[in-house]
């Protein structure tokens, strides 16, 4: 897993088709994602309800003391 900061403006390209852009971050992080259709993107909440949690987002939180469960 690569764990970096990013500025408003700045993003990052994924495989040369997904590009993740740093909207803003007053109060909360905004993110602006431009991927192919046929690339589902869901937000975490919503994938956790079908789908174990990955384990880099289990490793992240217990690195990061996070308090949200992890199932």
């Amino acid at each position: 897993m690569l764990s970096l900061g990013r500025s408003p403006g700045e993003y990052i390209v994924i495989n040369g088709n997904i590009i993740v852009e740093v909207v803003s971050i007053d109060g909360s992080l905004r993110l602006a994602i431009d991927a192919p259709k046929e690339i589902r993107i869901e937000r975490g909440e919503n994938y956790e309800k079908n789908n174990p949690v990955p384990e880099c987002i289990k490793r992240t939180r217990q690195m990061s003391g996070a308090k949200k469960k992890i199932k």
